[in-house]
C-alpha cells in the first residue's frame, strides 16, 4: 500500500496543464471549454492547472481583455493553481515578462546552426506563395539564406533592420506523434519548410514561445483545440532541435454551429460575457462546456462539478466536432434555475432589473416564485415580469376578447373593478372565487378574465390574473383596470 501510495504521488506531481490564451478579445467559449477539459483533467489526476497569458502580440494585446480572461474563467469556476495571480514556482505567468528566457533559446539555436535570419521581405515571400499555388505545389518555402554564416548574418541584419529568424527545417523526414484523442499522427516535414520562430531575439513568435513556455513550466499535458494540429510537428521539431522533454498532446474537437461549421458570431453569442449577461448560470455553462465533445456514457445530462471531475477521461473525447446546441443549454438553464431557491434568486436576477423602478425583496421574492417555472434564462424575469415592476404599455387592442365590442370591454372591467373596490379587503382566494363565479354566469369566462388579465399585465402571454393581482395588490390593480378603461373609452 505505502509503494502504491508513492507511485500515486508522484504521478499527481508530474500531471500539469495549462490554458494559455492571448488578450486579444474577450474570453471566448471555445477557450472556456479548452480550459475547462484541462482543469477537469488535472482535477480528475490530482494534478496542476496553469493559466498562462501570451501576449506578445503588443499590437492587439490589451490589458482590458486579460481582465476580462481571468474574470470570466472565475466566474465559470474554473480556478487556476497557478497563473498571473495566483503566482508561482514557474513565473512569471505572462509571456511578455518572460522575454530574456526566449533569447536564450533562440541564440542557442542560431549558434548550434539549427536556426537562420531570413533577409527575404514580405512582398518576395508573397509573390513566391503565388507561384508555387499556381504550379499547384504546396506553399512551402525553403529559404536560400540557410546555410548563410551567422556572423555575415548578424551584419546584414544590423543593416538591413527587415528579417526574421526562421528554423532551418529538412526536407524528407516524417514527424509523428501520438493524439490521446486522436491516436497515431504524422506529418511530412517537405509540407512544413523553414518556418519563423522570431521577429527578432526580443520578439518571439507563437510557435517558439510556447514550446519553451511548456518546457520551463514542466507542461506535462498540452490539451487544446484540433485548429492547433498544425501547429504541432514544428513544435515537436522544436523540442527535438533543444533537447526538450515532449508533452502529450491531445486535440479537442472544434466547437460547432447548427449548421456543423465553425462556430461564428454569425451563430449568435460566442464570448463568456454574452452568455453571462444573457442571464445564463456559470454552473450551467461549466455542465454544458463539458459536454461539448465528451460524455461519460448513459443517459445523465445534469451533472455537479464533482461529478464532472471523477467522471472525466480523455479516453471518451469524441473526435468528430461537438454542436453548440442553444436549445438544449435553454433546458439546462432552465433547469437549473428550478433547483434554486427563491432567495438565491432574488440576489441573482437583481442585476437585470436595474432598468426598472427598486422593489423590496419581500415583492422580489413573490415575483420570482410566479416565475421560477416559466424562466430559462435570469434575464427574462424583465421581459416576461416587468409588469409588477412598471405600468404596463399596450394597444387597447389586447383588452379584446374574441369578438368583443370596446363597449362590452368597459363593461367588463368596469364589472371588474366593481368586485375588488366591494371586497378590498377580503383574501385573495375569496376574490378569485368571487371572480371565478361570476365569469361562470356569463357563460363565455374570457370575457372577464381575458380583459382583467390584459389590464394587469399589458401583455398577450402572462401569469394568471389572480397571480398578479395577489402581487399588485388590490390597490394598484383597481388603477391599473381603471387606465384600461380609459384606454378603451
Amino acid at each position: 500500500m505505502r509503494e502504491r501510495y508513492l507511485i500515486w504521488e508522484f504521478i499527481k506531481n508530474m500531471i500539469r496543464t495549462r490554458i494559455a490564451p492571448s488578450p486579444t478579445g474577450n474570453l471566448h467559449i471555445g477557450t472556456a471549454r479548452t480550459a475547462l477539459f484541462n482543469y477537469l483533467f488535472a482535477r480528475k489526476m490530482g494534478g496542476k492547472f496553469i493559466l498562462r497569458i501570451e501576449d506578445t502580440d503588443l499590437e492587439r494585446s490589451d490589458k482590458k481583455y486579460e481582465k476580462n480572461i481571468l474574470a470570466g474563467l472565475k466566474w465559470l469556476g474554473i480556478e487556476a493553481d497557478e497563473g498571473p495571480e495566483e503566482g508561482g514556482d514557474y513565473g512569471p505567468y505572462r509571456q511578455s515578462e518572460r522575454l530574456p528566457s526566449y533569447k536564450t533559446y533562440l541564440e542557442k539555436l542560431l549558434q548550434e546552426k539549427k536556426a537562420f535570419y531570413c533577409f527575404h521581405s514580405e512582398a518576395e515571400l508573397e509573390e513566391e506563395r503565388n507561384q508555387l499555388l499556381k504550379a499547384k505545389n504546396p506553399p512551402v518555402h525553403f529559404c536560400e539564406y540557410r546555410g548563410m554564416d551567422l556572423r555575415e548574418a548578424e551584419d546584414i541584419k544590423d543593416i538591413k533592420k527587415d528579417y526574421i529568424i526562421r528554423f532551418k527545417n529538412h526536407a524528407g523526414r516524417k514527424v509523428s506523434f501520438s493524439d490521446l484523442i486522436r491516436g497515431e499522427m504524422e506529418f511530412e516535414s517537405d509540407l512544413i519548410g523553414d518556418f519563423s520562430l522570431a521577429k527578432d531575439l526580443d520578439t518571439p513568435l507563437y510557435n517558439f514561445a510556447v514550446v519553451i513556455d511548456d518546457q520551463e513550466m514542466k507542461i506535462s499535458h498540452v490539451i487544446r483545440g484540433e485548429d492547433h494540429l498544425p501547429n504541432t510537428p514544428k513544435q515537436l521539431l522544436l523540442i527535438e532541435a533543444l533537447d526538450l522533454q515532449r508533452p502529450q498532446y491531445a486535440h479537442l474537437p472544434l466547437i460547432l454551429g447548427s449548421d456543423r461549421s465553425k462556430m461564428s458570431k454569425r451563430h449568435g453569442a460566442t464570448s463568456v460575457d454574452e452568455y453571462r449577461e444573457a442571464g445564463y448560470l456559470p454552473e450551467v455553462l461549466f455542465n454544458f462546456m463539458a459536454l461539448l465533445g465528451w460524455n461519460p456514457g448513459g443517459e445523465q445530462e445534469i451533472f455537479s462539478r464533482e461529478e464532472l471531475i471523477e467522471k472525466f477521461s480523455l479516453d471518451e473525447v469524441h473526435k468528430s466536432g461537438a454542436v453548440f446546441d442553444i436549445t438544449k443549454l435553454d433546458w439546462m438553464n432552465g433547469e437549473y434555475i428550478r433547483q434554486k431557491s427563491v432567495e438565491e434568486l432574488v440576489k441573482l436576477c437583481k442585476p437585470y432589473l436595474k432598468d426598472f423602478p427598486s422593489k423590496p425583496d419581500e415583492y422580489l421574492a413573490k415575483v420570482i416564485s410566479l416565475e421560477q417555472p416559466r424562466l430559462k434564462k435570469l434575464s427574462e424575469l424583465a421581459e416576461k415580469a416587468g409588469y409588477f415592476f412598471r405600468e404596463p404599455e399596450y394597444e387597447k387592442e389586447l383588452l379584446r376578447w374574441k369578438k368583443m365590442t370596446d363597449e362590452e370591454i368597459k363593461q367588463s372591467l368596469e364589472k371588474s373593478l366593481e368586485i375588488l373596490q366591494d371586497n378590498q379587503k377580503t383574501e385573495a382566494e375569496k376574490i378569485e372565487k368571487i371572480f371565478l363565479d361570476e365569469a361562470a354566469r356569463g357563460g363565455d369566462r374570457g370575457k372577464l378574465l381575458w380583459p382583467l388579465r390584459a389590464a394587469l399585465s399589458g401583455q398577450k402571454a402572462s401569469a394568471g390574473p389572480f397571480e398578479i393581482l395577489k402581487i399588485l395588490g388590490v390597490g394598484e390593480s383597481i388603477r391599473r383596470l381603471n387606465l384600461g378603461v380609459k384606454k378603451i373609452s
